[in-house]
């Protein structure tokens, strides 16, 4: 018998071929588990191949091709947003009743930003699996430009809250796709510069306010005039800065299996972060999103008036943010502690919503968004470089900023709509600032439960 077992084991190969067969064999029959070593083998040998890659650094012309796409974004996301949706709702409000037109102003901008928050991790997932011979980026970038172009032009020329909502979820997807797009460019392509860039992205938000705003007030344009200027800056400027911005390219091949693949969504730090991002987002959107409404019925402004002083609101919120933003990327990068300045910009954030609670004046409400911008302006720097840190898969980048994008674009879309119903609960807006102050500190608190950023895998080398 011990020779029958010791023939079984030990068959005699009988030429160079057999022999991978009956090596085969053996393998599993002595060691089943060494089966799943070719899938460890593929997954190190990816994770090296991104590893050796360098480590890049990029000049002023990368930064400032960067910013300006962001410019561009942010000026046909928020013009909308902040003066030309609640124009058009409350202008098409049949009822007669300003708190009407609060409340379709909130659902509108509500349910464009559920469409945002469906394209962008979609939309970054399909980038990522992207080879074709313009990059991975690139494609989406331009085609998410144009179809919020064509969403613009769409929204300037409808009328009623139900078509204008529709006309709106073309450009939020549009405006979703390209974003996740650009985003992912900072964890493909930067280490050291990751606040930088966050900041450049930051402040170009608050800067693109006061150009679609500023353009619109200042030249006096009507509603389907300034949709479709704003349908211009995005097709040129979005479209331009995506052929003129390097698409790295993949270090390897795409493996046939992902289950083993480590995943960014499955990591506690990573889903605090998304959260606390999203709270002090909503916190933002109550301070800032219905400020027309607030100066028209609760100060009592006229419309010209109400809309002059929304520029200077938006003036003075737009000088904090970018210096803000700039300041602390910087440190941010200097220091690698973007935790303490993440939950330390949350609460500056709120004190803000108190300013205006306590005194709602137009002085008072100026003086709050000066520290409503620095807060802000210096959060979203820091988390979105905090985010680049804690990502876990290169191959998932856009997929997973995308993600940090929604959990921001989300609470903005959200807070008009709960920031609506706070108003038409009681009648004003002590509230809606109150909600704000409690949210902000809320995502601070949330952010402190986000362990210190860990470095993710090397940029990916740059082609064109």
């Amino acid at each position: 018998m011990g020779r029958r077992v010791h023939a079984a084991v030990r068959p005699r190969p009988r030429g160079p071929g057999d022999l991978g067969a009956h090596a085969e064999g053996l393998l599993c029959l002595v060691s089943r588990p060494h089966r799943a070593s070719p899938r460890r083998r593929t997954d190190q040998d990816r994770r090296a191949a991104v590893s050796t890659t360098a480590t890049r650094r990029v000049g002023a012309g990368w930064l400032s091709l960067f910013t300006l796409a962001w410019l561009a974004i942010w000026t046909v996301q928020l013009t909308p947003l902040q003066l030309l949706l609640p124009d058009q709702l409350d202008a098409s409000n049949a009822e007669g009743h300003w708190v009407v037109g609060v409340v379709w102003s909130g659902i509108v901008l509500s349910v464009g930003g559920l469409a945002g928050v469906i394209a962008a991790p979609v939309a970054g997932r399909l980038s990522d699996r992207t080879r074709s011979r313009w990059g991975r980026r690139r494609p989406w970038a331009v085609g998410g430009s144009l179809l919020a172009a064509l969403g613009l032009i769409v929204t300037g020329l409808a009328d009623g809250p139900w078509l204008i909502g529709g006309a709106w979820v073309i450009v939020s997807i549009g405006l979703a796709a390209a974003s996740a797009a650009f985003t992912a460019m900072i964890a493909d392509q930067l280490t050291e510069q990751r606040g930088s860039a966050s900041a450049a992205a930051s402040s170009a938000q608050a800067a693109g306010i006061v150009v679609g705003v500023g353009a619109v007030v200042l030249l006096g344009l009507g509603i389907t005039a300034s949709y479709l200027m704003l349908a211009g800056i995005i097709a040129v400027i979005g479209v331009g800065t995506a052929v003129l911005l390097p698409d790295p390219g993949p270090a390897h091949v795409l493996p046939v299996r992902t289950q083993a693949r480590p995943s960014s969504l499955r990591d506690p730090d990573f889903l605090w972060l998304l959260i606390s991002r999203l709270v002090v987002n909503v916190g933002n959107a109550l301070g800032t999103s219905l400020l027309l409404f607030f100066l028209l019925y609760g100060i009592g402004f006229s419309k010209t008036e109400a809309e002059d002083n929304l520029l200077v609101l938006i003036v003075i919120y737009t000088v904090f943010v970018v210096i803000a933003s700039i300041i602390a990327g910087m440190i941010s990068d200097r220091t690698g502690n973007r935790r303490t300045l993440s939950v330390v910009a949350a609460v500056v954030q709120a004190v803000s919503g108190l300013v205006i609670l306590f005194s709602p004046t137009f002085v008072m409400t100026a003086v709050a968004a000066a520290i409503m911008g620095a807060g802000y302006g210096a959060y979203m720097a820091v988390s979105l470089a905090f985010s680049t840190d804690l990502l876990r898969d290169p191959e998932d980048h856009a997929r997973d900023l995308g993600i940090v994008n929604v959990s921001a674009n989300l609470g903005q879309l959200l807070g008009p709509l709960i920031g609506a119903g706070l108003v038409a609960l009681v009648g004003g807006f002590w509230l809606l600032f109150a909600a704000a102050a409690v949210l902000s500190l809320a995502g601070a608190v949330m952010t402190l439960m986000v362990r210190r950023g860990r470095s993710s895998p090397a940029p990916l080398p740059v082609r064109r």
